[in-house]
């Protein structure tokens, strides 16, 4: 602190301010500490978690007749792909014409759409995905983000297929 004689009266003037601009900050601060800590809101009472049921899922349209045979050229069942990665494609239980296609933990169920190439397309009914099988391997792709889930999945169909290619040559 510092220390004023009584003959030097700029250095006590000085001394003064100081004091009184400390006092005065030191108010401030413990002023908006009292009102930080009277607007601040209470701590809410521990919510009880409600687990809802998932909704009914909706109904998909009646297939027509080019969807059911499109449904009868995919190829049902577990697909082996690159990187020990699998899939499985089954009819969908509920909805004739409509198959269901699993990956790990994930399910979609999917529309068969026949191309014009031939090659057997299955869309997914919320749009998320796409299941392209052609004559020697299938892919699995992710509409929304633009890439591939899982590629060179291979049905034991398709293997036959480029077996018999493989055995014309």
């Amino acid at each position: 602190m510092l220390r004023a004689s009584s003959t030097d009266a700029p250095l006590r003037d000085t001394a003064m301010n100081l004091k009184s601009t400390l006092a005065i900050a030191a108010a401030l601060c413990l002023g908006a500490t009292a009102a930080v800590a009277q607007t601040a809101p209470a701590k809410p009472a521990a919510k009880k978690v409600v687990k809802k049921a998932a909704p009914a899922a909706a109904a998909l349209p009646a297939a027509d007749a080019e969807q059911l045979a499109a449904a009868e050229r995919a190829h049902l069942g577990a697909y082996q792909c690159e990187f020990s990665e699998s899939i499985d494609v089954s009819m969908n239980p509920k909805s004739n014409g409509y198959v269901d296609v699993r990956h790990k933990k994930q399910v979609w169920t999917m529309k068969p759409v026949v191309s014009s190439t031939g090659a057997v397309r299955l869309e997914d009914v919320k749009g998320q995905t796409l299941l392209l099988q052609i004559a020697n391997k299938s892919m699995l792709m992710d509409q929304k983000a633009g890439r591939r889930v899982v590629d060179g999945c291979i049905h034991e169909k398709q293997k036959e297929s480029a077996a018999a290619v493989a055995a014309a040559k």
